[in-house]
């Protein structure tokens, strides 16, 4: 066996989606963050959670979805130089184990994606909007991964906080699917749900020191995977 497929084979597990009753424990007690996102100056988290999902409320004239495209480092530093984003913060979603570590979804043993809650205004940016820097900002075509980083925590999600939101993410899909289709891609990976589906339900913040780590960290690591294709204008 050469060293490539030792690889690959140590790999592997990483890309198989581990069942609910075979998953990590975790724990009770949520980690601790910072009250406020550092570029953004507004909470991670908002007010009230009545939904339990771990998102809370942000008020009725802001938006929320939940985005997996590879290392959330670099996924939400895009998302918090969009005009139109109040906050961003990064977490664990689509997996079973409550207030995971990230050495434990390091293991494949949590389910859980690599996730960025992305809060907006809706009158400035649109899902839509929000949809197409995602679809071109990584690759939506791998499966369990994102370039070089390999596993489960590195698939495309996109965990919505409604049924009609994830409908008109999968009409997106549809779109950029076209899109790749005329350049001899895909087909698209992505996973697209609304997060009440997805796992345990459950957006879980990660430690702070991953909150807009790409700021705390200008020379950070970046994995941006992208087709090089643009989502279709209107």
């Amino acid at each position: 066996m050469s060293w490539l497929d030792q690889l690959f084979s140590a790999q592997s597990h990483k890309r198989r989606m581990i069942a609910a009753e075979q998953a990590l424990p975790g724990r009770a007690t949520p980690v601790r963050v910072a009250d406020e996102n550092i570029v953004l100056h507004h909470p991670m988290r908002g007010v009230t959670d009545p939904d339990g999902n771990g998102i809370g409320d942000f008020g009725a004239d802001l938006a929320a979805v939940v985005l997996a495209g590879g290392c959330f480092w670099g996924v939400e530093e895009i998302f918090w130089q969009v005009p139109g984003v109040h906050t961003t913060a990064v977490g664990y979603a689509g997996g079973y184990t409550p207030n995971p570590s990230y050495e434990e979804v390091c293991t494949a043993r949590t389910g859980h994606t690599e996730s960025v809650l992305v809060v907006f205004d809706p009158a400035v940016l649109d899902l839509e909007g929000i949809l197409k820097i995602f679809w071109e900002t990584h690759d939506p075509t791998q499966e369990m991964a994102q370039g070089n980083d390999i596993g489960t925590q590195y698939r495309s999600a996109i965990f919505t906080l409604s049924p009609a939101d994830a409908d008109l993410a999968r009409r997106t899909a549809g779109k950029f699917g076209q899109v790749l289709a005329d350049a001899g891609l895909g087909p698209i990976a992505t996973e697209i749900t609304p997060l009440a589906e997805a796992g345990d339900g459950h957006f879980y913040h990660a430690e702070d020191y991953h909150q807009q780590y790409l700021a705390k960290n200008p020379h950070g690591y970046r994995c941006h995977a992208a087709t090089g294709l643009h989502y279709p204008a209107a």
